[in-house]
């Protein structure tokens, strides 16, 4: 689960991480207001005017007329993710930029062409900044472990960090018998050539950082840019934070902060019925149970020559209500052209799995190709009940054939 920069600040500050004073809106007229009462008025004349979405590149983004596609500019220049904001009358300006701002689409490297809508607005108070840098803390999965990352190449994406200059990337991972060691802190600070205050400040930023990741259940806990002011002071001036799925049932406060206009249609309806579901951009649309089966039928799909149009994990509970909410999902998606029912019974039975589909079929209209492939316990039965319902379905008798039927279907897909 995600969540917004001014939501994670909210949390970091909480375990007394240094953040900017900041305040979120959602309309250009709070936008006015809060600037003049909160920041021109006690004398500040520079701010940051964040666009909240969860994708990152915002800096660079750029924001488009969402009715003719057009980017949108102020002052003669393109207004941007994050537009600084300086001068006597920083309100006006602020006014004026929300304006054009929200209600349109920002448009980075991770939203693609199609954008992201753009609904609240984190205002920030500016500060003097010496130097920036890459910080986050996540799991490596191949370790098991979680891993602290730095680098002095901060507000720049990591994956091109890591792309054009790996060796400027630190790690230190982390051990869970003994938690984040101050040596491992101190070799951080010294590879980033932190100095003098700087490199106090650090040293009991780090800490504090890492014990927020655990408390908050944390996937990811994101800080790019972490500055160094001037009078070298370090402070989150970014801050993006992931949630650990798995452990929201520790959380029960965590989904109020979830935002559904930044979430695919399809896959909020999908979570109402615990289904795991992804939207793609592809035509065949998958229902799988189990997420390693899922995984190698959406490479069969693409082996065969289509793209999947979704990853949606039924789970081991296949019963009808499950796999009618799955179907009604699926065809929900204009794009979805054929649909690949692979399930494997083990623990679920393939009969009743069988029986889930035909009752799903005639309380759901389903008008496009249905490719069904049951191995397991009860296939054998299953396959009879699907010849015998009076439906038309491709039963496929292995995986290789449930690839030949796929591409079959992908042949007359678009």
């Amino acid at each position: 689960m995600k969540i917004h920069e001014y939501q994670a600040k909210e949390l970091l500050s909480k375990f007394g991480i240094p953040t900017l004073k900041h305040s979120v809106v959602f309309t250009a007229e709070d936008a006015g207001k809060l600037t003049y009462d909160e920041f021109q008025s006690k004398g500040i004349q520079i701010i940051a005017l964040k666009a909240q979405v969860y994708a990152g590149g915002r800096g660079k983004g750029i924001v488009y007329d969402v009715q003719t596609n057009q980017p949108i500019n102020y002052n003669g220049k393109e207004v941007r993710g994050v537009n600084i904001i300086s001068g006597n009358d920083i309100a006006h300006s602020a006014y004026e930029y929300a304006t054009r701002m929200l209600g349109n689409k920002l448009v980075t490297v991770q939203t693609g062409a199609a954008g992201s809508i753009i609904h609240r607005l984190l205002i920030e108070e500016g500060c003097s900044i010496s130097r920036e840098f890459y910080l986050s803390i996540t799991l490596d999965r191949q370790t098991g472990r979680n891993v602290v990352m730095a680098s002095t190449e901060g507000g720049v994406e990591i994956e091109q960090v890591a792309a054009e200059s790996p060796e400027k990337i630190l790690r230190e991972t982390i051990d869970p018998r003994f938690g984040l060691m101050q040596y491992q802190v101190r070799r951080i600070a010294l590879g980033l050539n932190l100095k003098g205050d700087a490199y106090k400040n650090f040293i009991i930023f780090l800490p504090k950082l890492a014990k927020a990741y655990d408390e908050l259940d944390a996937s990811l806990l994101e800080i790019n840019p972490l500055v160094q002011t001037s009078d070298n002071n370090i402070i989150a001036l970014d801050a993006k934070i992931n949630f650990d799925d798995n452990a929201l049932y520790r959380h029960p406060d965590y989904l109020e902060l979830r935002d559904f206009n930044e979430e695919s249609p399809l896959e909020v309806e999908a979570s109402k019925y615990d289904l795991n579901y992804i939207k793609l951009d592809g035509n065949v649309g998958c229902m799988v149970n189990g997420a390693g089966l899922a995984m190698a039928t959406m490479d069969l799909i693409k082996y065969a020559g289509g793209k999947p149009a979704n990853f949606l994990d039924v789970g081991g509970g296949a019963n009808v209500d499950r796999i009618a909410n799955a179907f009604k999902i699926m065809m929900s998606d204009p794009d979805v052209k054929a649909v690949l029912i692979n399930i494997f019974g083990g623990i679920v039975r393939c009969d009743k799995v069988a029986d889930g589909i035909v009752q799903a079929l005639k309380d759901t209209k389903v008008d496009v190709p249905i490719i069904v492939r049951l191995e397991g316990t009860n296939s054998v039965e299953a396959k009879l009940i699907l010849k015998n319902s009076g439906l038309s379905f491709k039963v496929a008798n292995s995986f290789l054939d449930a690839a030949q039927k796929v591409t079959e279907v992908v042949k007359n897909v678009e």
